[in-house]
């Protein structure tokens, strides 16, 4: 008894230490309830069929961990044996028994917990219990033995949940009550020719876990170091994403800036189309107008082509007028850079008067000047400035 107690905790410590990588194994967790039905014959000088009895009874069951469960399990016998035998009685049912049953799962035992149930399933059962038997040996009076119960389940789990469990149930049950010869007391002891072949099948249904599954399920444990190490990689995300978010205001900041700008240079550029050419009449007659560029482009924009084509009218309509064309380019980059590009600009508004509006060459004079300082904002400077002369 002292070692079978032993082995017991055993068990009971191995199941909680395995609950502790587990869920859904709280107090509430891991019921099921159970309908067997089969039959029950003794073991020895009895014919196997012709002495068997229909059994049938209800078990609850608790799950403590992957490896170890308990069962209350309750069974009655269905009266039919022959009126000449020992155990004979008048009632519908000649026994009922009530065990306390171990239940050891040999797969979790040799193969470990995967996380849920196999489709099929092995258990060691055993245990003890009170078996009550009416109209004892024909007294008229019924007996209240200690009684005993060892065997396999062989379990199906079934459904997408693993929520039903389909069992064949073969057992060992002794009544371990043996009188002495006198039949005047009774020690416990196991006897075969006091036990009985228990085949029973069943089926039990498994309640849902506070995990949302109707089986334990593993969790994984993190040791101090992959904790620390998750922390750092946290704080590192937060931080990286502060620095993304301090980022991005900066940018917006510099977008709204860049918005205001290009809104003040629309309406410097709105202003330069509208403005009236300007003419002096004292010895010269003069134009200006004033060609924007983007940034370093030199190519005009199909915005800027009425200003080339004020010049044009002009030219054509004055013979003996010339222009002076002269570009400019905005501080950012190079002064290499800037020089070539005011030239280009320069260049690029002479080459649309020669090209497309026929003007002579010979009236054009472009020559780039650098980096411009015309005008305030510096990306107003980025422009050719036409200027005609007429003698």
């Amino acid at each position: 008894m002292k070692k079978s107690l032993i082995a017991l905790l055993g068990v009971w410590a191995a199941g909680g230490l395995n609950a502790q990588v587990l869920e859904g194994n709280k107090f509430g967790d891991n019921w099921s309830v159970g309908l067997n039905g089969g039959i029950v014959t003794p073991l020895t000088h009895s014919a196997f069929w012709k002495n068997s009895r229909a059994v049938i009874g209800i078990d609850v069951n608790k799950q403590l961990s992957p490896l170890y469960g308990l069962t209350l399990e309750s069974n009655w016998t269905i009266n039919t044996v022959n009126p000449m035998a020992a155990q004979y009685s008048d009632t519908g049912f000649d026994a009922f028994n009530l065990m306390l049953l171990n239940r050891l799962n040999l797969n979790t035992l040799f193969a470990g917990y995967k996380g849920e149930p196999a489709l099929f399933e092995t258990e060691l059962v055993g245990g003890f219990g009170w078996l009550r038997l009416n109209n004892f040996y024909d007294t008229g009076e019924g007996a209240n033995h200690l009684a005993s119960k060892v065997g396999v389940n062989f379990n199906f789990n079934v459904g997408m949940q693993k929520a039903w469990t389909i069992a064949v149930k073969p057992a060992l049950f002794w009544d371990m009550s043996m009188w002495d010869a006198g039949r005047v007391h009774r020690h416990p002891n196991f006897n075969a020719n006091y036990a009985n072949w228990e085949i029973t099948a069943g089926v039990a249904y498994h309640f849902g876990n506070s995990n949302g599954e109707h089986y334990m399920t593993k969790v994984r444990v993190y040791d101090a170091n992959e904790v620390a190490s998750l922390n750092a990689s946290i704080n590192q995300l937060r931080q990286e994403v502060a620095a993304k978010d301090d980022q991005l205001r900066r940018s917006g900041d510099a977008l709204r800036k860049e918005g205001q700008k290009s809104a003040d240079l629309a309406r410097a550029l709105e202003e330069c189309r509208n403005r009236e050419p300007k003419v002096v009449t004292n010895h010269k007659r003069t134009l200006e107008s004033v060609v924007t560029f983007r940034q370093g482009k030199i190519v005009i924009d199909a915005s800027q082509q009425p200003n080339v084509e004020r010049i044009a009218t002009f030219l054509k309509n004055h013979k003996d007028a010339k222009v002076n064309i002269l570009g400019y380019a905005s501080p950012e980059g190079s002064v290499e850079v800037n020089t070539r590009i005011a030239r280009q600009r320069a260049e690029a508004v002479k080459n649309m008067l020669v090209n497309k509006y026929r003007i002579s060459a010979s009236r054009i004079m472009a020559k780039g000047q650098g980096v411009g300082y015309m005008f305030e904002e510096p990306d107003w400077n980025r422009v050719s400035i036409c200027t005609i002369v007429e003698d």
